[in-house]
């Protein structure tokens, strides 16, 4: 491979979806494979692939908490009433405002 291409290669970002992300930090704790040869095979940075680790690891536990879907549901039906309350009020002023 001679520089031109060899720098190409690492010029050109490779988006991977999380779907591949998080396959690739799971591939981490298998042992089986070095950051490196990981990092060859799905054509990305070593540094990057121990970060997606490191979220894989510290986030790993929100998967099986039975609260942290209704919570954000909860939290966004609020934001969603709120906002209505804000355009009834704002409707409201806009009417007497005219009268």
């Amino acid at each position: 491979m001679d520089i031109l291409t060899h720098k190409a290669l690492y010029i050109m970002r490779k988006i991977l979806n999380p779907y591949q992300k998080a396959k690739i930090a799971l591939a981490t704790l298998k042992n089986d494979k070095t950051f490196a040869e990981l990092a060859t095979e799905h054509q990305v940075h070593p540094t990057q692939i121990e970060t997606w680790k490191q979220v894989l690891e510290k986030s790993a536990h929100t998967i099986f908490a039975p609260d942290a879907k209704s919570k954000e549901a909860l939290k966004i039906a609020e934001l969603e009433r709120m906002i209505g309350q804000r355009e009834t009020e704002i409707e409201w002023l806009k009417k007497i405002s005219r009268s």
